[in-house]
């Protein structure tokens, strides 16, 4: 990690590596409780998969069994102190589906959605993690923490 700043209710961390994404999101999950929900944004190869390998390890979960449900949608690890649910709404395009996944009934460990803008709900209470690429290389990326509820999401 290279930088932190606080403003109001969210955080950014600036990180230069994937590690250090995986640190802010190991750190955030230490302060996690059942029926957390966190809700990723950012584009395609931003980091999110890499946030939530860190969210795992910081559960307790071998971050090694983490990888981008982007064809399964919806992949469980147990193992940890709270069990992590990891869901990637990329291939979903309609909110039928979305509903039919059921994610509300995920209440008895942490759950973390990659592509969260595509939900077709506010989700009460969640936080929202915004992760994007910074300067001319691609390498630094800043990534928000809004613990804040969230007002609104978009399909």
């Amino acid at each position: 990690m290279t930088g932190d700043t606080v403003s109001g209710s969210a955080r950014t961390v600036t990180t230069v590596d994937e590690p250090g994404t995986e640190a802010v999101g190991r750190d955030l999950a230490a302060t996690l409780g059942a029926g957390s929900v966190v809700l990723l944004t950012g584009d395609l190869g931003a980091g999110k998969t890499a946030f939530v390998r860190g969210m795992a390890e910081g559960l307790g979960i071998d971050p090694d069994e983490v990888s981008s449900p982007t064809f399964t949608l919806v992949q469980e690890y147990r193992g940890g102190r709270l069990p992590l649910v990891h869901v990637d709404l990329y291939r979903i395009t309609k909110p039928r589906e979305i509903d039919d996944l059921g994610l509300d009934e995920y209440s008895s460990g942490v759950l973390a959605i990659e592509w969260a803008e595509r939900l077709p709900h506010r989700w009460p209470g969640a936080i929202r993690v915004d992760i994007a690429h910074e300067g001319d290389d691609g390498d630094r990326k800043s990534t928000r923490l809004n613990s804040s509820h969230v007002s609104e999401s978009r399909m």
